[in-house]
């Protein structure tokens, strides 16, 4: 098959690429004429682990290519697939849909014969009645048909989710566009992956409620981190004894800093604006968002208690600033907000991370860079790891300590064991794991 992927970042990607594996014909477009030149060099706009090697031999393959001529893709494409950017927008938290409805409008100038268009891009519910609106004004006379089919990535196992998904939703009432979809994903459906077929707004539904959902699953068990802190339990023996039951899982019940990323946040926030203009206010989800905001930058009162009460005039050392391992993404990152708490309260930051670095100078000021872990905490008074790289699982510990200035080491996901650091003469505090007494 011929397929136009509009948009070249991290899911019009990935996707694209993927399909390209799988045989198809692709070609991504993007406006940026930068990042396709880029592209076009074999270079990557985003760090996941194994995209440069699939891009490159599906390129060399001839079966993806990259362009800025959305007219010429969509022309001789069978599908195309709408992989645009859809942030929070200023000043509400609603899904700014500026860049799908300007991808609709210039499809509609290239369609040429039965086109299924594809919307990748995680929407609110009804986007796709406006994106098929949209083109239906442009191109009374056009033959199409408009389909959700929300991603399901996951940074840094982006690839594998694509090609060993959980579940393939398709939003469509359309036969000819339902086979077209089918065939798009025949390899997958070979495989025998599950198909969910509904309707669009019923796709559109499903991306949101299943990352409102997990959100909502960390965001619970950071609560009982906090109160395990309190009554002398420990957080990850209470995940791991609710997460054996089959009707809960252990995913996503790991207590840390909050979410971030590209998804949950704008996610929760677009669901719970759509939510209450239709007259039907998510409360619990509205608790998950104002919650995990406040839990960011708290992380930081770990710190200041380490030390004492006071950070000022001292140097922290900070391992990890992306939100989470295997990606270079910084969007909502709880270093962010930890970073900058510290900052406030008169510290001096020294960082590594890496992948985010480059991209961490875009949203943090004021920290000095380093590109190993051991020289991060040469002279430093404390040490807080942010994020959990496999680079950071087992650190040199005794070098460690001699490199810093006091033994502190401030753990936000739990990574270490408590008693093989205290064994070493550490000042050790990770999250959810208390020795408080129990209150009678």
């Amino acid at each position: 098959m011929h397929i136009a992927m509009v948009g070249s970042g991290y899911v019009g990607l990935v996707s694209g690429a993927c399909l390209a594996d799988f045989g198809h014909t692709v070609s991504c477009i993007d406006t940026d004429e930068k990042k396709i030149e880029a592209l076009k060099a074999g270079k990557m706009p985003i760090y996941e682990p194994g995209l440069q090697e699939l891009v490159a031999n599906n390129v060399r393959q001839q079966r993806l290519s990259f362009s800025t001529d959305l007219t010429a893709a969509v022309s001789g494409a069978q599908a195309v697939f709408i992989a645009v950017g859809t942030p929070s927008r200023r000043g509400d938290g609603h899904a700014d849909l500026t860049f799908v409805y300007q991808a609709a409008r210039a499809i509609a100038a290239g369609l040429n014969g039965f086109t299924v268009v594809v919307t990748k891009s995680t929407v609110p519910v009804g986007t796709g009645d406006e994106v098929e609106r949209i083109i239906r004004e442009a191109r009374p006379d056009a033959e199409f048909a408009v389909v959700s089919n929300p991603e399901f990535l996951r940074e840094g196992a982006a690839i594998d989710d694509f090609k060993r998904p959980d579940r393939i939703v398709v939003g469509v009432n359309d036969e000819r566009a339902e086979a077209v979809m089918k065939e798009v994903y025949r390899p997958l459906y070979l495989n025998q992956a599950p198909f969910v077929i509904t309707s669009r707004r019923t796709s559109e539904l499903t991306k949101y409620a299943a990352n409102a959902f997990l959100a909502t699953k960390i965001t619970f068990i950071n609560e009982i981190a906090d109160l395990c802190e309190q009554v002398g339990a420990n957080v990850q023996d209470v995940a791991r004894g609710i997460g054996l039951d089959k009707r809960i899982g252990s995913k996503f019940l790991h207590a840390g800093p909050g979410y971030g990323g590209s998804c949950f946040p704008k996610d929760t926030q677009a669901l719970i604006k759509t939510a209450q203009d239709f007259g039907a206010p998510i409360r619990i989800v509205e608790t998950v968002s104002a919650v995990n905001d406040q839990r960011k930058r708290a992380m930081a009162r770990k710190v200041f208690a380490a030390l004492g009460g006071s950070v000022r005039g001292k140097t922290i050392a900070v391992l990890g600033l992306t939100f989470k391992p295997n990606t270079d993404d910084m969007r909502d990152s709880p270093a962010i907000s930890i970073i900058t708490a510290l900052q406030d309260g008169g510290a001096q930051i020294n960082a590594f991370d890496p992948e985010g670095m480059d991209q961490a100078r875009h949203v943090l000021d004021n920290l000095t860079y380093y590109y190993d872990p051991y020289s991060c905490c040469d002279k430093a008074d404390a040490l807080v790891i942010v994020t959990e790289w496999d680079a950071f699982r087992a650190l040199d510990l005794d070098r460690i300590k001699s490199l810093l200035t006091a033994p502190i080491l401030v753990d936000l996901r739990n990574i270490y064991e408590p008693a093989e650091l205290e064994r070493r003469d550490f000042i050790y505090a990770g999250v959810g794991r208390g020795t408080a007494p129990v209150k009678s």
